[in-house]
């Protein structure tokens, strides 16, 4: 069976060749052998959904870190924003906390938007936060961030811009 082929490299070949290797490196540097195996899983299905063709690389173990380095990134990011969105929940009374439907949702929603707006530079970030979540005016925003009034609508229509392509591109309402 010759397998899906990328170039000169079968994915079958790649994953035989270098799964064991990227989940040990993982496991070396989580500490964690079930997020290694995890994320290197999820490395290869990466790799099999990019548009670059593994086959053509030279050093695919390069290839195969960058992806995982950047799916580790996301997942402790991910583990971050639960966090504090557990800790803003333990500071509210009782009869005002979620049940755990209500929680995934709000979780998976707050994701959603922190990876849509990681694509942001920090100022545009900031000013779309102060804007959209604070419901500050595009002046008050200008003047906290000691930036230009114009600048301000420069960074909200760049941030309303790259969130229209973010959500046309993921398929999202």
């Amino acid at each position: 069976m010759s397998g899906a082929t990328l170039g000169s490299l079968s994915i079958e070949t790649l994953y035989s060749d270098h799964h064991g290797w990227l989940q040990n490196w993982l496991g070396c540097r989580l500490g964690n052998v079930m997020d290694a195996e995890d994320l290197a899983q999820d490395t290869f299905i990466r790799v099999i959904r990019t548009p670059r063709d593994p086959g053509t690389l030279e050093e695919p173990r390069r290839f195969l870190v960058t992806v995982a380095r950047g799916l580790t990134i996301d997942l402790f990011r991910r583990r971050a924003l639960e966090r504090q969105y557990l800790e803003a929940l333990a500071s509210l009374p009782e009869p005002q906390h979620p049940s755990e439907e209500e929680r995934a949702l709000v979780l998976e929603t707050l994701m959603e938007l922190d990876a849509m707006l990681a694509g942001l530079g920090v100022r545009v970030r900031q000013a779309f936060i102060l804007s959209q979540l604070e419901g500050r005016t595009y002046q008050q925003i200008a003047d906290e961030i000691g930036v230009s009034l114009r600048t301000i609508k420069s960074d909200m229509a760049k941030a309303m811009e790259h969130c229209c392509l973010y959500r046309l591109e993921h398929g999202l309402p």
